[in-house]
């Protein structure tokens, strides 16, 4: 069984920044892709970024160029260092991970930017 923990979020101003982790537990496959999505109230969970076992990273575009995800293989942590903040970066952010075509998914924390 796989668990998923994510930490960090919080309330920011807009223009702020917050870092995100995620502590991966369990039976985890090596080569594996971790990602962060996010869903805002009233709409769908949308990816915000992913990186694979071996560093290569994916970015909506909403957020290329402002967030920055980062893992430590040997801690099994993932991070998402968030900067310069919008309000619509508001929504409750997902850790995810997947291998063989099994999907875990953690509970969420939530990001709130103040405008």
């Amino acid at each position: 069984q796989v668990q998923l923990v994510e930490s960090g979020g919080g309330l920011v101003q807009a223009g702020g920044s917050l870092r995100l982790s995620c502590a991966a537990s369990g039976s985890i496959f090596s080569f594996n892709t971790m990602g962060w999505y996010r869903q805002a109230p009233g709409k769908q969970r949308e990816l915000v970024a992913t990186i694979s076992s071996v560093g290569s990273t994916n970015y909506a575009d909403s957020v290329k160029g402002r967030f920055t995800v980062s893992r430590d293989n040997a801690k099994n942590m993932m991070y998402l260092q968030m900067n310069s903040l919008k309000p619509e970066d508001t929504a409750l952010y997902y850790c995810y991970l997947t291998f063989f075509n099994n999907n875990y998914w953690g509970q969420g924390t939530q990001v709130t930017v103040a405008s």
